[in-house]
């Protein structure tokens, strides 16, 4: 039954995750032409964390949002920016076109933020 509910919270996860990432991407996608990308991708995270947030309260985990888990998931997804920023700038140095780097990012760090965001809305004291 554990492992039920564990295959549930990530198809879930991947719904709301899918969807905050299209949402950052969007942003950033429009954003990165006008201005610095690093200013960008960040306009387009702190954005989609929003949203995400309450998704994931509410749909992923069946929890109701509160201060705690904000602050929780504001911490994991604080160490995931980061990660997010760094690798997307070792992207670029090496040469991978502004408008495509975030895909490798993604593909690093959202198995990541799986992890640190399930420790926030599973653990007892959250």
């Amino acid at each position: 039954m554990e492992h039920k509910r564990l295959y549930g919270e990530i198809l879930r996860f991947g719904i709301v995750g899918v969807s905050a990432t299209a949402l950052h991407y969007g942003i950033y996608f429009l954003l990165q032409r006008l201005i610095n990308v690093n200013v960008a991708y960040t306009a387009g995270y702190v954005l989609s964390f929003i949203a995400n947030f309450y998704a994931t309260s509410y749909f992923t985990f069946g929890t109701s949002p509160s201060w705690k888990k904000l602050f929780g998931m504001g911490a994991a997804h604080g160490v995931n920016y980061l990660l997010h920023i760094v690798l997307l700038n070792l992207f670029l140095w090496l040469g991978v076109p502004k408008v495509w780097a975030p895909f490798p990012v993604f593909a690093i760090a959202i198995p990541v933020n799986f992890l640190l965001v399930r420790f926030v809305f599973k653990h007892k004291n959250m």
